[in-house]
């Protein structure tokens, strides 16, 4: 399977937890998020084993999909960085995606298909 992770935005926890819902009763889908009070990579490793209802995935690639992230998308990571503290004071979370890009393919194929 193929993977991605990247840093999304900044979202109220009510809100975030509100989406975690509705996207958890889907199995099949093809993106988890994961959400941080704080900007570190180890804060996103541990929030992926906060994902209720896991899908069948390969978390341990899906780790060092994040890993890669960090190493190589510094910029990235210290934008966000900024944004999230800039948010402080407010209950938020920083928010991450996980896209399976199988799952992603066989979403779109099943739009065309009947």
């Amino acid at each position: 399977m193929s993977y991605s992770f990247d840093i999304v935005g900044v979202a109220p926890v009510l809100e975030f937890f509100t989406h975690q819902q509705r996207m958890e009763t889907k199995p099949q889908r093809s993106q988890a998020f994961l959400g941080s009070s704080i900007c570190t990579l180890d804060a996103f490793i541990s929030a992926t084993e906060a994902v209720h209802r896991k899908p069948d995935w390969d978390w341990d690639e899906i780790v060092g999909k994040i890993v890669e992230f960090w190493l190589h998308q510094e910029d990235d990571v210290r934008h966000w960085k900024q944004q999230f503290e800039s948010a402080q004071g407010q209950d938020n979370l920083l928010v991450g995606r996980v896209v399976n890009y199988t799952s992603l393919r066989q979403e779109f194929e099943g739009l065309f298909e009947g």
